[in-house]
């Protein structure tokens, strides 16, 4: 299986292409953008409102864990036998399965915000809608980050259901493998959708030290610490809704 998989990264032709491995790649991308953007404008709004005010907040949490404990695979099969074949079922599972990560991080960034500089900034005078961008949005950023990383691994491990109706992406790998018992390929799926998960995530923690307030200021030892934790998280999650869509691939075979 596993000279299977390195013939398979070391042949030429696989590199070039539409079905090629940076075809694949762009295509998982670009679903896992596309759900995550949607999962925003859904989940950012939201979670503004419901932080800053304080009202909805059992019905949302309550909301989210159901959107949670939603089976990605069995919903956009749901939706396939409802739309029929196409991007909109996968790319609808994909943004149910990220706007909880998302609206949780906005909600508890801003509710978290210390009341005490929120009443400061109303005795100063300044606007609801001033307090929410100029206070409470800044000291919310890292929950804010930590949730779109969140959202964005998950997204990404789990967008290769996208292959079961016909589309491309990485999962074409997994379910094209499992499909000719080939499990050199479904390794190829599993390897590269991992790095992906991974590269990303780094890409959004770095971004993250740029936008969160004060993060340039902590010592080396709080960085190398808040990074392993992240990376340790992020391989859990990845190496998770892999395994996951791999079963269930193997299932619906």
């Amino acid at each position: 299986m596993f000279n299977e998989m390195l013939s398979y990264f070391l042949d030429p032709a696989n590199w070039v292409g539409s079905a090629s491995i940076p075809a694949r790649v762009g295509e998982h991308l670009w679903y896992s953008l596309l759900a995550v953007a949607l999962a925003a404008v859904i989940a950012f709004p939201l979670g503004l409102v419901i932080g800053h005010t304080g009202k909805g907040t059992t019905f949302i949490v309550a909301t989210a864990n159901v959107l949670r404990a939603l089976p990605s695979l069995g919903l956009m099969t749901l939706l396939v036998l409802l739309m029929g074949l196409g991007l909109f079922p996968p790319v609808i599972a994909l943004v149910i399965l990220a706007v909880p990560p998302l609206l949780a991080g906005v909600y508890s960034g801003v509710a978290n915000v210390s009341r005490a500089t929120v009443d400061a900034a109303r005795a100063m005078g300044m606007t609801e809608w001033q307090i929410v961008w100029q206070v409470e949005l800044p000291n919310a950023m890292p929950l804010i980050v930590a949730g779109l990383r969140s959202a964005v691994l998950q997204v990404i491990a789990t967008a290769t259901i996208a292959a079961y109706v016909n589309l491309g992406g990485l999962g074409r790998y997994i379910f094209d493998g499992l499909a000719v018992t080939d499990y050199g390929r479904v390794l190829v799926g599993a390897i590269l959708v991992t790095l992906l998960a991974l590269v990303v995530d780094g890409i959004l923690a770095l971004l993250g030290r740029l936008v969160v307030p004060g993060s340039k200021k902590r010592g080396p030892k709080d960085a190398e610490a808040s990074s392993g934790s992240a990376a340790g998280s992020s391989a859990g999650a990845v190496s998770g809704a892999t395994v996951a869509s791999t079963s269930a691939a193997t299932t619906s075979a």
